[in-house]
């Protein structure tokens, strides 16, 4: 138990409570009740009770945590005797497996068998850990969806990106420019698995017919464009190797990176794109800004970030209809830069403030440069917008995500086929 980090006994701690076992706080560590609900887990799986993290402990968790199962093919063996086995259910195991005939099952091959369970957590800090077990969890129980790389980060991480539908309409959607609005991310985890959830059953969201959208559109979305920032605000340095030495120096000596935007070259990467990077760069010294730091700082030149410039490289790549840049602190969109949007942008602004409840409105001049949405304005003059998420100070707890959810399901779909 020694060895395992923090942030991955809150993600055993939230899957226990998700599961039943835990109905106490998230704190990463392993104490009483974390014990009692280990042991309660262990007897309810056939393992050795210890309330120990022990490997054979741990391997389960992971199945849970990636919401699937490997099942090898016995004689006999039938869907619905596979179903009841895991506890979950017949059309899961079809979906994780459309190559699979359900009538002639092949003794000896293996199938995947997802978990009766949604696996985006949304109780815990979402770190980059946790979303690549979800993309691995995702991956196996919706094979139509598709998943790659746009590039790394400054410190190797993927910058993942997961494409929803087949159509001519292309939209991007992106969250965590900014570090500490980490709580973007798992936003757009939840929502590509509610979609793809409802999808294979060839359902409905809120009226809007999956399937439909699926033909109608193309949805690329990259949900973490800072996972090296969102790292070192959840866990501080123990995850990061470049720049380690400096990160506290330009952190104003604090070892607390709650307050941390930039990348861990200390560069804000929505202050990174080529939209009136000059004048803000004149800014900066109004700012108090003279170099790296937590925020504000704009780089030495546009796109000079690994994730920027690869955020731009697709956004260049394809035809798009619009653009959603996701951000958090107070329920606003913006829709506007310098007056260069078409003018379907207001009318889409107004319907996605209609389907959300908050504001739209203009920046203020501290905003309203070098942003990704503002560089595809000026750079495409298509629709570009910034939806910042939530009210409070950065991070947002995560006991918001319901109503953050709650808030943006409608735009997301809205914005696909708008």
């Amino acid at each position: 138990m020694d060895n395992i980090s923090k942030s991955k006994i809150r993600e055993i701690q939230g899957l226990l409570n998700k599961l039943g076992y835990y109905n106490y706080s998230i704190d990463g560590f392993i104490e009483n009740y974390t014990i009692d609900a280990i042991k309660n887990f262990q007897k309810n799986n056939n393992l050795k009770i210890t309330g120990e993290l022990d490997q054979s402990t741990i391997d389960k968790i992971d199945d849970y945590l990636t919401g699937y199962v490997l099942h090898t093919i016995e004689n006999g063996d039938t869907l619905f005797d596979i179903a009841r086995k895991y506890n979950t259910l017949v059309w899961r195991i079809i979906t994780a497996n459309p190559n699979v005939n359900p009538f002639d099952l092949t003794i000896g091959t293996s199938i995947i068998v997802p978990l009766n369970f949604q696996i985006v957590p949304t109780n815990i800090p979402y770190t980059y850990s946790v979303l690549e077990n979800n993309i691995m969890g995702l991956s196996k129980r919706y094979p139509f969806l598709r998943f790659d790389s746009i590039g790394n980060s400054v410190d190797g991480r993927q910058l993942y990106r997961i494409r929803i539908g087949n159509g001519s309409n292309h939209v991007i959607y992106n969250g965590a420019h900014h570090a500490n609005e980490w709580i973007t991310t798992p936003l757009l985890m939840k929502w590509i698995e509610v979609f793809s959830e409802v999808y294979s059953r060839k359902g409905s969201i809120r009226g809007y017919d999956t399937d439909q959208i699926w033909n109608y559109a193309t949805i690329d979305i990259v949900p973490m464009v800072n996972p090296d920032g969102v790292e070192l605000v959840i866990d501080g340095v123990d995850n990061i190797t470049a720049n380690k030495d400096q990160l506290i120096k330009w952190n104003f000596g604090n070892e607390n990176f709650n307050d941390w935007k930039s990348n861990i070259n200390g560069v804000d990467l929505n202050r990174n794109y080529d939209a009136g990077w000059k004048e803000y760069k004149e800014l900066e010294k109004e700012f108090g800004v003279t170099g790296p730091g937590p925020f504000l700082y704009g780089g030495t030149k546009p796109e000079s970030e690994p994730e920027s410039l690869a955020m731009a490289n697709l956004t260049r790549s394809i035809d798009t209809r619009l653009v959603l840049a996701y951000h958090t602190q107070g329920q606003v969109i913006f829709w506007n830069y310098k007056d260069l949007q078409p003018e379907i942008s207001l009318y889409i602004g107004e319907t996605f403030a209609k389907a959300s409840g908050y504001e739209l409105a203009s920046e203020d001049l501290s905003q309203s440069f070098a942003g990704y949405k503002d560089w595809y304005i000026l750079d495409f003059r298509k629709p570009g917008y910034t939806i910042e998420v939530g009210k409070g100070k950065n991070p947002l707890p995560i006991d918001q995500f319901d109503m953050i959810y709650e808030n943006n399901e409608e735009l997301l779909l809205l914005a696909s086929i708008i």
